[in-house]
């Protein structure tokens, strides 16, 4: 499912226009991603939480030519299912 078949699904279930339902989606990722990106979590029940892991430093290989690269710290979004999700799948 694409980001408009999403929009088009939230509409149909919420009973509301796709402009709507495309404003809401907008609106729940731009909120997700500042709490995110100020190390905030965000938890809904029932579905899931969203949160930043720290990913330390390493050294890899350039495949190309073998040589060794560093590969910087960085910060990584990460998802984890709640029980009701997981029970909806399964």
């Amino acid at each position: 499912m694409n980001k408009q078949e999403l929009v088009d699904a939230v509409a149909k279930e919420a009973g509301l226009t796709k402009a709507d339902a495309s404003k809401a989606l907008e609106a729940f990722i731009e909120v997700v991603s500042k709490a995110l990106k100020k190390g905030d979590e965000v938890r809904v029940t029932n579905f899931g939480t969203f949160a930043v892991t720290k990913r330390a430093a390493t050294k890899g290989r350039n495949p190309r030519t073998g040589a060794e690269i560093k590969i910087p710290a960085s910060k990584q979004p990460k998802f984890r299912a709640g029980k009701g999700l997981k029970d909806a799948v399964n």
